[in-house]
């Protein structure tokens, strides 16, 4: 049995759970307790602190576990980066009040910085020469230099709403976060297995995010030309049809390009377009 350790709330665990979902790793939809075990793979949930889950899996509590980079930098713990999971991104950035001219980085040089990240913002400082004393606040951040607590923060960042409901604004970026895949070193080669399952199980979830499956009837004069257009995978599928000069035409496209290849091939005669979304893909 794999344990995982997951995030116990916010959006890295919707995030999280939503993606074992779509892995087809069923959990018990009942009332959650700390440890929950699928019905239907080798794998158990235990639910923790955000900032506990590197320990827990550098200590063996938890034999692999999903966390945001920034906790995973900021702890130090002995554990291995296993996979980049691409969710839950955001930024650890250094704010000050709105109407201060920022001239540079030289201007936290003796200045009072509140966060929740000592470890990563005294290396930064430190690296820079700059020397800051650093205030170590769990909570509410934001509000530090708005009542005279501290000069500065350094904190996460997403939408940046928060920064500026504080009248704060963003004026460095030290680290870039998302969600990552860690596990413990002494993995026995039974749990590496159940690991390598999930693993793949994931992959086919990823690797079709933004993926559209696109069957079209296209003229065959025109095939070539439409094949051209196409960046799918592999060659597309070309399969004839009943109708005298006319064939179907299978392909994947990547969403982000999709209405403007759309466009390209209803210009080149495409017709009956059809786009199907893609919930897995296996390479």
């Amino acid at each position: 049995m794999l344990r995982i350790a997951v995030q116990a709330k916010g959006r890295l665990f919707e995030e999280t759970m939503a993606l074992l979902e779509e892995s087809d790793i069923k959990l018990s939809s009942s009332k959650r307790t700390l440890l929950v075990q699928s019905t239907n793979f080798p794998v158990e949930v235990l639910f923790l602190r955000d900032d506990d889950i590197p320990q827990s899996v550098a200590t063996g509590v938890a034999d692999i576990g999903i966390v945001g980079e920034n906790e995973y930098v900021e702890k130090e713990e002995d554990a291995v980066i296993i996979k980049r999971l691409g969710f839950s991104k955001c930024r650890l950035s250094l704010a000050i009040p709105k109407d201060i001219d920022y001239p540079g980085l030289q201007w936290f040089d003796n200045k009072k910085i509140a966060t929740s990240y000592p470890v990563i913002l005294k290396k930064h400082m430190q690296a820079n020469g700059i020397k800051a004393e650093v205030h170590v606040i769990t909570g509410s951040v934001e509000v530090a230099p708005g009542i005279g607590l501290a000069d500065a923060i350094f904190d996460i960042v997403s939408s940046g709403s928060t920064l500026v409901s504080n009248r704060l604004k963003e004026v460095e970026v030290i680290m870039k976060s998302e969600a990552l895949l860690i596990a413990n070193k002494e993995l026995s080669e039974e749990k590496k297995e159940v690991l390598n399952e999930l693993l793949f199980r994931m992959d086919a979830v990823k690797t079709a995010e933004d993926k559209k499956y696109v069957l079209m009837n296209a003229p065959k004069e025109k095939l070539n030309e439409i094949i051209d257009v196409l960046p799918g995978m592999k060659s597309p599928t070309v399969m004839p049809l009943a109708q005298e000069g006319w064939c179907s035409v299978h392909t994947v496209l990547d969403e982000k390009r999709f209405w403007e290849i759309i466009g390209k091939l209803k210009a080149l005669g495409a017709e009956g377009i059809l786009v199907l979304p893609i919930e897995k893909m296996i390479l």
